[in-house]
């Protein structure tokens, strides 16, 4: 069997790798709340007031809180968010896939491709998060390829990730 260079993926409900998605509707537990996506979890942080959260939680689908939460004001946003956001996602995405066995299961069996979040509209956050037409960061991308190499590893090093999400 040839092996796979790169993997890429985007939309929650492509098969098999649309699970990598963030808006995948799979519930993560994470800072002692049951959240409907891994993205639910993510945004929970960003906003400055409890009833700016509220409104983002509320919102009718995964994909409409990303929307909503990439437009709040700088008033509407975390102090800080900038600088800790990478955090708090790597904490997510070891909740996600630390939670649910198929998933880290499924994270597992990439082997060593790259992990590629491929977007269609170009813009600042599908750069940074993934690539577009080849350019961009893909941060979760990289989180993913990082977190896939601890979840193959001795237990102790698998530590390091529970006791991110065990610090919330």
């Amino acid at each position: 069997m040839a092996q796979v260079n790169e993997i890429r993926f985007y939309r929650a409900s492509e098969k098999p790798y649309g699970a990598f998605s963030n808006l995948y509707r799979r519930p993560v537990e994470f800072e002692g709340e049951v959240f409907a996506t891994s993205e639910h979890a993510y945004q929970a942080g960003k906003a400055r007031k409890p009833e700016v959260r509220k409104w983002l939680m509320d919102a009718p689908s995964p994909s409409l809180l990303a929307m909503a939460a990439h437009g709040l004001y700088y008033w509407d946003v975390a102090p800080g968010w900038s600088k800790f956001k990478f955090d708090r996602m790597r904490k997510v995405l070891a909740a996600k896939y630390t939670q649910h066995e198929d998933l880290r299961a499924l994270l597992l069996s990439t082997g060593d491709a790259a992990l590629i979040e491929s977007a269609t509209v170009d813009n600042e956050v599908n750069r940074l998060w993934g690539e577009v037409n080849g350019v961009g960061q893909n941060m979760l991308g990289k989180m993913l390829v990082d977190l896939r190499t601890e979840l193959r590893s001795p237990t102790e090093r698998m530590d390091n990730w529970l006791s991110l999400v065990a610090a919330e």
